[in-house]
């Protein structure tokens, strides 16, 4: 069962909803779940019989993070991204998808979002699917926020008239042409948005959106657009925003900063035996991953095993193409890694004349280096920043580790990456 480390850990777990993650010894994500309390939930597993496979899991697990949510719903929804996009060890082995409902959006003109019981199987269906949700309750009362917000075509046919769901602002009726095929497939791609949990990322296209119809006059269309984006911050700024919040701050104070790091991007060298080495750049601003700026490197100048020399090459040449193409520079550089990748890093960016701040996090302890120390900082495993930068390193350590696979990958099929 649990450590004594990881259950001082749990009681310091807010009673809020939102989604726990459980992590291995080498920082693998195990299982992924939602909870209307966090501190409840987490501490049901090691207060009460389990199952065998639940067992086996809990055996394993050596860390815990967790996501506050505004709500419950939020925090299904939520669940559901993160799950598609780690795909757990454990969330396939404990929860049979097949008995859990799904949102489909079809593949069509106007495509029709609907909840389906099952994802189904059939190479012919082009549908998108998110889920699978465990609450079925739940994800009707965040369908039914979803609809609200943007509203959508549920109907199998289209008919000649609209019908009650047009006049309840509920569907825009592409039945009787009072919405385009460009502009209800955005709507659809903002729905996607949404149910990714990429509030910022939509919010700002909404508000894109919305500049437009005022200098075009269309008030009507803006002040709807406006409605929109309430809705949005109703759900982006509760408790998982806050919480983001007092981890940047956190981390400034931390790390000495000038200012709260808006910008961080982190990377990581991916070099399994030797062979396909490559490296990783992910972005996070405010907090969240920023997947337009991610950026995926393969080595060209180092031959055999010598991950500082490859990381060398990779920041080099990340520093020298945000120079010479006036790019954004971050507020603040994390490696992967111990003092003699942070001392790699820190003299690529003194040979292109930057001052970024930097920072390295070490595999083993979790020892946290810093321009200027010799010696590492420490952060005890419930502080706001070490969560932080551990989401960021993880992040970029999944994102090389999946680049590598795809070169070895091609490699193996004789296709030249």
């Amino acid at each position: 069962m649990f450590t004594k480390k990881l259950q001082d850990k749990v009681t310091k777990l807010p009673e809020a909803p939102g989604v726990y993650i459980f992590k291995d010894a080498g920082g693998a994500i195990l299982y992924i779940g939602k909870a209307k309390s966090l501190k409840k939930r987490v501490q049901s597993y090691f207060s009460r019989d389990l199952a065998m496979k639940t067992q086996a899991m809990i055996a394993r697990v050596s860390d815990i993070e967790y996501r506050p949510t505004s709500s419950e719903s939020q925090a299904q929804i939520l669940e559901a991204s993160l799950i598609k996009e780690h795909l757990p060890q454990y969330n396939i082995s404990l929860k049979d998808d097949k008995s859990f409902p799904w949102i489909r959006i079809s593949d069509e003109e106007f495509p029709i979002v609907t909840i389906s019981r099952r994802k189904k199987r059939d190479p012919a269906d082009t549908a998108t699917y998110f889920g699978p949700y465990t609450n079925v309750e739940l994800l009707r009362q965040a369908f039914k926020v979803m609809r609200k917000i943007f509203g959508f075509r549920t109907c199998k046919t289209l008919s000649r008239k609209a019908c009650l769901y047009y006049r309840l602002l509920l569907c825009p009726a592409p039945c009787i042409a009072k919405i385009s095929r460009q502009r209800y497939n955005q709507l659809i791609q903002e729905i996607k948005l949404f149910l990714d949990s990429r509030y910022e990322d939509l919010i700002a296209q909404l508000g894109k959106r919305m500049n437009e119809a005022v200098k075009l006059r269309r008030f009507e269309e803006a002040a709807r657009l406006r409605d929109q984006i309430a809705a949005l911050g109703a759900i982006g700024n509760a408790p998982g925003s806050q919480a983001i919040l007092n981890e940047l701050e956190d981390l400034r104070q931390f790390l000495k900063l000038d200012k709260t790091p808006q910008r961080i991007e982190a990377f990581d060298i991916s070099n399994i035996q030797g062979t396909s080495p490559c490296g990783s750049m992910v972005s996070f601003y405010k907090g969240q991953p920023d997947k337009n700026n991610y950026r995926r490197f393969r080595i060209r100048t180092v031959a055999g095993i010598d991950d500082y020399r490859m990381l060398a090459e990779v920041v080099e040449r990340r520093y020298r193409r945000v120079i010479e193409e006036g790019l954004v520079r971050p507020d603040l550089i994390l490696i992967d890694g111990g003092r003699q990748h942070l001392l790699t890093a820190q003299r690529q960016l003194q040979a292109l004349h930057l001052d970024i701040p930097l920072a390295s996090i070490a595999k083993d302890r979790e020892n946290i280096y810093v321009s200027g120390n010799d010696q590492p900082l420490h952060l005890t495993s419930d502080t706001p920043a070490l969560n932080l930068i551990r989401r960021v390193r993880d992040e970029a350590h999944r994102f090389a580790v999946s680049y590598h696979r795809l070169l070895r990958k091609k490699k193996t099929i004789g296709i030249e990456a």
